[in-house]
């Protein structure tokens, strides 16, 4: 029976069970930070996530469903194909007025005729 009285500060298992302890802590914490991360693969949320915001690295990444997608900022201000649909004028009440290019507006077409 001199295992029972034996020590506690002798036995070397003790100080391995306290280490299991700590990392199991350790790994449950981590587990929980994946799992609250919006771009988490677990999530079925649509998250957008823009880093450097405003700056000349700056990135957009977009999540849909189980699909992510990176964007990164050319530097280039109003880049892409298309076309010029019309103007926009802002009137002195602060109100806007669009109109089309292409389209004839004359005003005796819109007028009525008694």
């Amino acid at each position: 029976m001199k295992f029972l009285n034996e020590d506690e500060e002798l036995n070397p298992i003790i100080s391995a069970v306290n280490l299991v302890d700590v990392f199991l802590v350790i790994i449950a914490a981590l587990l929980i930070s994946i799992a609250q991360n919006p771009l988490s693969v677990f999530s079925t949320e649509d998250v957008t996530v823009i880093k450097n915001p405003g700056q000349e690295d700056m990135q957009m990444i977009v999540k849909q469903g189980k699909e992510i997608k990176q964007y990164k900022a050319s530097g280039e201000i109003g880049a892409g194909e298309g076309m010029r649909a019309g103007v926009a004028y802002r009137m002195a009440d602060g109100s806007f007025v669009y109109v089309p290019e292409g389209q004839e507006t004359s005003a005796s077409s819109s007028e009525v005729k008694p």
